[in-house]
């Protein structure tokens, strides 16, 4: 049996060369850009906010509806609707310095030129800890294939991301693919300091009465519990692929969900759709964890980085 502890478990990550005081972050596109949670969320308790992504010029997003609930889960088709990465830095960026977390932000765009745009835009500005480069946008130049389905492209576009900045780059990986080992390898070759995984997977709902797609993009990217074991599995074969540290997402709701992730090779994980069930979940699931801690007599959650038991 487990010896108790009376002390209090250590929390704090490296991550990517970002010192985390607690391995939970907040999963882009689900907590803005941190302000509209302030009054709920003390953000200084979260290990970081990785904001809202952000692009090298505003988007207006889709046409709504955009949001559908699923059983155990959403389906989203917001179309990345941000005010662009100069508002960001304007009227966004300076709310986030008040606290002591981690600001990593979340890029994107539609061609290997905008995404580097917006990495030498925020390369050395006060408070941005780190980019999390979304590869799942149509490149536009190469007839519309997605960074994140393709390999190739996928390597190209974060090698010049990773030579734009100073600051540690974190791939997020699409799960709509094959083999995630090949992505995340490309990803290490291209100098990536770490991984996200997963984002959506790919999906679509049908009212019968109207026959038309729920959401007026048709198609949306599923989150929340139904895509977890997915998600967990794909974070497992990434770690056995590559040495990066990772950061796990998909479907966490507990503190037990999101240790699925550390023990199958995350080192830090991300909440999302649990925002909008109980706005308070990111700081539910950072204490969850240290009292599981405490409980199993374990002074570090480092010590239980890809312990899972398979044999």
């Amino acid at each position: 049996m487990a010896k108790k502890l009376t002390n209090i478990p250590d929390l704090t990550i490296d991550l990517a060369g970002i010192r985390l005081k607690n391995p939970v972050l907040t999963a882009s596109g689900t907590f803005g850009y941190g302000e509209e949670y302030a009054d709920i969320v003390d953000l200084n308790r979260l290990g970081g906010v990785i904001v809202k992504g952000i692009s090298l010029k505003p988007i207006n997003g889709n046409p709504p509806p955009r949001i559908w609930e699923t059983p155990s889960g959403m389906l989203n088709a917001i179309g990345l609707e941000n005010p662009g990465v100069d508002v960001f830095l304007r009227d966004k960026l300076p709310f986030l310095r008040n606290y002591d977390t981690a600001v990593i932000v979340n890029i994107f765009g539609y061609s290997l030129e905008e995404y580097v745009g917006v990495a030498e835009r925020l390369d050395g500005v006060p408070g941005v800890s780190g980019l999390e480069v979304n590869i799942s946008c149509p490149n536009v130049k190469a007839g519309g294939i997605v960074f994140g389905t393709n390999s190739k492209a996928a390597f190209e576009l974060l090698a010049a991301v990773r030579k734009a900045t100073r600051l540690p780059v974190i791939a997020k990986l699409s799960p709509n693919v094959t083999d995630i080992t090949e992505f995340a390898k490309a990803a290490r070759d291209a100098g990536c300091d770490g991984l996200s995984l997963i984002n959506t997977l790919l999906g679509m709902s049908i009212d019968v009465r109207s026959r038309r797609p729920r959401l007026a993009n048709c198609t949306g990217g599923l989150s929340g519990p139904a895509i977890r074991p997915v998600a967990v599995r794909m974070v497992w074969q990434a770690a056995k692929a590559v040495s990066l540290p990772l950061i796990g997402m998909g479907g966490i709701m507990t503190a037990e969900d999101a240790l699925e992730f550390i023990l199958a090779g995350a080192t830090a994980v991300a909440v999302g759709t649990a925002n909008f069930v109980n706005p308070r979940a990111t700081v539910d699931v950072a204490e969850g964890i240290g009292e599981f801690l405490r409980q199993q007599g374990i002074g570090s959650v480092r010590e239980l980085v890809g312990q899972v038991r398979t044999a």
